[in-house]
């Protein structure tokens, strides 16, 4: 659940929500309902991501339900920076893949009044924390941390488990690629690997 900041609202400061899970826990389509929701608002809202992501599309953040908002693809956090001036809400989707000037971007950006929104994977495919996220949430106001359904036991699912041979920490992939696991069943499949 998601609770609006409405204390102070003469407070000149904005704030940082993370949003966070395993592959396809559903990242994506809250960001995307929560950036329309504030443009819906009227509110001026831009929307960053990774120039390495281009799975579904350049230029746009889409979910793997097919929904999709208008972005900006950047090679850097810093260039988000530069263009996130003025506005009220900034998007950030597959924050996992940015280097660790992010979490200073995102915190510089809450600090002149803007609410940042950002999306990405807590956990690499080995199981551990992923590049910047775990400082974004330590920094955040707010973390959401969403679940996918696990492909074999049917229980919630944290884990990305990875089911090609590639050890590269960065790989773009699909359900070809990943599957969502529970703790137990990613437990055995890496087990399993081992062997």
């Amino acid at each position: 659940m998601f609770l609006e900041n409405t204390v102070n609202h003469k407070e000149q400061f904005g704030w940082i929500e993370v949003i966070c899970g395993s592959m396809f826990s559903g990242k994506t389509e809250e960001l995307i309902r929560r950036l329309k929701r504030a443009q819906f608002a009227k509110q001026k809202v831009e929307i960053f991501k990774p120039a390495i992501d281009t799975r579904y599309d350049e230029e746009m953040v889409v979910s793997h339900d097919a929904n999709e908002i208008r972005s900006t693809p950047v090679p850097a956090a810093a260039n988000i920076a530069i263009l996130a001036q003025g506005c009220d809400v900034v998007g950030i989707d597959e924050a996992q893949f940015f280097d660790d000037e992010i979490v200073k971007i995102c915190n510089d950006l809450a600090n002149q009044g803007i609410r940042v929104i950002v999306a990405g994977l807590d956990m690499d495919f080995k199981g551990n924390p992923f590049g910047p996220m775990p400082a974004l949430m330590a920094t955040a106001e707010y973390v959401t941390k969403v679940h996918a359904v696990c492909t074999r036991t049917g229980n919630l699912a944290n884990y990305s488990f990875r089911k090609t041979d590639n050890d590269k920490l960065v790989m773009l992939g699909e359900t070809e690629e990943y599957e969502p696991l529970s703790r137990a069943a990613y437990y055995h499949a890496m087990r399993k690997d081992l062997e």
